[in-house]
């Protein structure tokens, strides 16, 4: 089947509308999957605003599908007809690029995102390379697992790769992204400090799993902890104190960002070298690390919180994000 059903951007900050679109063929190393949730993230909003500057129009947005294979190119391999998969940020990559042998296949520089020149999950079907139709492993609900293909990957991977169970750990911004750092560094083993600006989630952190929970507009709380963390994670997009956040890592502590700040950050050079302190960021992260992640989340029970609207209430939702009335993923049920 090409032609399906779609929730189109017609052009940057215009409503949502619902169009049949066609797919054309598949791709001989293509799956095609249909749809049954997708989850709505940031990104998602950032495109619809063209913030970044690479939006295309008409776009399909939506990179959080879950779903059930219904066709395959002649040459995908790894999944079959039948089988539930999640489609996430990226759609495809080259896999013969220097990254991609080398499984950072999310660092391809051809990597082609699933919502920039490319249909998403918004829709009755998505397609991808079959290397990034992830399988979601038993026992992890399909309704709730969209939101983990993008943000859950983006807050894990940090984890995977630089901190440790003994880790002190420090989450900001308890968001749709923070919160699942929170739950994710919790089930790691870490101690966990979260940091946010708003006095009504700090019991929502904490039943999230953090152990202390910090002000991020209390300079003095900020002090008190300085020296402390091991590392500290940052998921949200808007400028912060820096000084005083690198304050809070213990020598050889790392920054490590994740919110996509469109202002350059101000470092003071010194407040690095005489600690040995680091700063790193990252994006999502490949296929691997992807159904690693998944398989974390199953063992450990850690899903989103999310709340859940049909697909055809599509531009509520984006308002509802907007609004920052979130708690704390939106998930997108299709109801074509």
């Amino acid at each position: 089947m090409s032609v399906v059903d779609a929730w189109v951007v017609p052009r940057a900050k215009q409503p949502i509308v619902r169009q049949q679109i066609d797919l054309g063929p598949i791709g001989p190393e293509e799956v095609e999957v249909q749809v049954e949730h997708c989850g709505l993230c940031h990104s998602d909003l950032s495109m619809l605003h063209n913030e970044w500057g690479v939006a295309t129009y008409p776009a399909v947005l939506g990179h959080e599908a879950i779903g059930t294979v219904v066709a395959v190119g002649e040459f995908a391999k790894g999944v079959k007809v039948g089988q539930r998969v999640g489609v996430g940020w990226t759609a495809s990559s080259c896999m013969h690029c220097k990254p991609c042998l080398s499984g950072d296949q999310h660092l391809c520089a051809q990597a082609l995102p699933t919502i920039v020149k490319h249909r998403g999950g918004f829709a009755s079907r998505v397609r991808s390379h079959w290397a990034w139709a992830i399988p979601l492993p038993e026992g992890l609900p399909a309704a709730e697992a969209g939101p983990l293909l993008c943000g859950g990957i983006t807050v894990f991977n940090p984890l995977a790769m630089h901190a440790k169970p003994t880790y002190r750990v420090g989450i900001v911004g308890i968001g749709g992204l923070g919160h699942m750092g929170v739950k994710f560094a919790a089930a790691y083993g870490c101690e966990v400090t979260a940091f946010t600006s708003s006095e009504s989630k700090f019991e929502e952190a904490r039943s999230f799993g953090a152990h202390h929970v910090v002000a991020t507009r209390d300079p003095a709380g900020l002090r008190k902890i300085a020296g402390s963390l091991d590392l500290l994670i940052t998921t949200t997009n808007v400028p912060l104190d820096w000084n005083l956040m690198i304050g809070t890592l213990a020598p050889k502590g790392r920054l490590h960002v994740l919110g996509a700040v469109l202002e350059p950050i101000p470092v003071v050079a010194m407040s690095l070298i005489m600690q040995q302190r680091s700063i790193s960021a990252s994006p999502t992260g490949s296929p691997v690390d992807i159904a690693t992640m998944l398989e974390f989340a199953a063992r450990h029970n850690v899903t989103p919180t999310t709340e859940h609207m049909p697909m055809s209430q599509i531009n509520e939702a984006f308002e509802r994000l907007e609004a920052g009335k979130a708690r704390y993923r939106i998930v997108l049920d299709a109801d074509f």
